[in-house]
């Protein structure tokens, strides 16, 4: 059995749900984790914003808009009778459960119960195309064995054991369900947060012992460079799991970097796919992939580095633990970290916080600042006894203006910072020599 996990722009059309659905037919015996249209959640985020607002006239107004824009798709989408029939029930009785909401106290709990509406009737939708097609499809809520704890961590133990026992209950070619959304540990409608769908996708995959999951993006392939800036940008073949982690946390959002976890801890694969290619292979993500080699360049932008200089730094114990609690008080994490004996230069990616971190910093020693800065990141084996790669990409770089270097806090990743003007330069010199 595997697991499909498809994007929200996937399904953004009625037209895009049917392609998804010929997707999905061709796979039996597998669970399809559908996610809310996204003209859907703009307009339930809207109905939230002006109910926490108060402002009920807006919010019915948005309401109504809603309700239309759902009987279109059911409009466009069915063929037949009795599934418009089913349809328009499901959407007067979700349209008559939001509008509830303006009657009493709108709170961040009343938020997500609302924000959850946009899954549900998606999946159900997706459900009843299904069933019009003839497919031996059955619906699955999320919401019945997605459980996270008072940590906000899933019940892992608890999604398996209740997962597997509606699989086993109700016989099916496709199992339909939700992603993003679950239950706290008190009952309540809950989300995964960011990267949801996908962390919903592994955590399934884990959940049934998947032969594969399957992440459907609505984008290009995963491209072992930025093919905006390289026109010959290559599709990566495979990646280990760890060098999945790097890549999506140093560039490529195709996928969350947390969501991977679930997957590599109960060693079930990850195929990257694209809709707009579905006849590729994609990119497989295991513990199998192919060792000794540089994968692929990610690029962040948007960086700002900061260096703290001090002679009180020199064989002074505690003077790092003093800097790493400025950040750590204004919420803001690090991204890069270099070190002497005088000095200290750190990168961030969030500069919500600046000025007062650098008002901060200024009591441990002088402060310089860059803003403007990119991170480039070089994924692949880069394990110490690998000495191959460590020196193609040293040569790649050594003509290039490059401002910190970091290696060593992974196996998986070379990390060097330069100037945001430098960008597509160090991008194409990094293809020529790297791939």
């Amino acid at each position: 059995m595997k697991v499909l996990k498809f994007g929200g722009k996937s399904i953004a059309t009625t037209e895009r749900l049917k392609f998804v659905a010929n997707i999905a037919a061709q796979n039996k015996k597998n669970i399809v984790i559908v996610p809310a249209m996204p003209g859907i959640t703009v307009l339930l985020e809207d109905i939230s914003d002006y109910l926490y607002k108060k402002n009920q006239e807006a919010a019915n107004e948005t309401i109504t808009k809603l309700q239309k824009e759902l009987m279109a798709i059911v409009n466009s989408l069915f063929a037949n009778e009795k599934s418009v029939v089913a349809a328009i029930e499901l959407i007067n009785s979700k349209i008559d459960y939001i509008r509830s909401f303006g009657k009493n106290l709108f709170t961040l709990f009343e938020e997500k119960i609302i924000l959850a509406q946009g899954e549900l009737i998606s999946s159900h939708l997706f459900y009843l195309y299904t069933q019009e097609r003839g497919l031996n499809s059955v619906e699955l809520s999320a919401l019945d064995f997605m459980l996270i704890d008072k940590n906000h961590e899933p019940d892992t133990d608890f999604i398996k054991e209740k997962l597997t026992a509606l699989v086993k209950d109700k016989a099916a070619d496709l199992y339909i369900t939700q992603g993003y959304i679950c239950k706290n540990i008190y009952g309540e409608i809950d989300d995964f947060r960011k990267g949801g769908n996908d962390y919903s996708a592994t955590l399934t995959g884990a959940a049934i012992d998947a032969d594969e999951i399957q992440i459907w993006t609505d984008v290009e392939e995963l491209k072992n460079i930025d093919s905006s800036v390289v026109s010959k940008a290559k599709t990566i073949k495979d990646l280990s799991f760890d060098e999945a982690a790097e890549l999506a946390y140093f560039g490529d959002k195709i996928l969350h970097p947390t969501s991977i976890l679930p997957a590599k801890l109960a060693n079930i694969p990850v195929r990257i796919l694209s809709v707009m290619t579905p006849e590729s292979d994609g990119t497989l993500i295991s513990f199998d992939a192919e060792k000794g080699i540089i994968k692929a360049v990610a690029a962040k932008d948007d960086i700002t580095a900061i260096t703290i200089k001090s002679g009180r730094m020199l064989l002074a114990h505690g003077f790092l633990r003093r800097v790493f609690e400025v950040f750590e008080h204004h919420e803001t994490s690090i991204d890069m970290l270099t070190s002497s004996e005088v000095g200290i230069s750190i990168t961030i990616d969030n500069s919500r916080n600046l000025g007062n971190i650098i008002d901060d910093l200024k009591k441990y020693g002088s402060v310089s600042v860059n803003t403007n800065m990119t991170l480039v990141s070089v994924i692949g084996d880069m394990e110490w006894k690998n000495t191959q790669t460590k020196t193609k990409v040293m040569n790649a770089i050594k003509d290039l203006p490059v401002c910190m270097i970091s290696y060593g806090g992974s196996d998986y990743n070379f990390s060097f910072l330069i100037k945001k003007d430098d960008k597509t330069k160090t991008l194409k010199t990094l293809n020529d020599n790297l791939f």
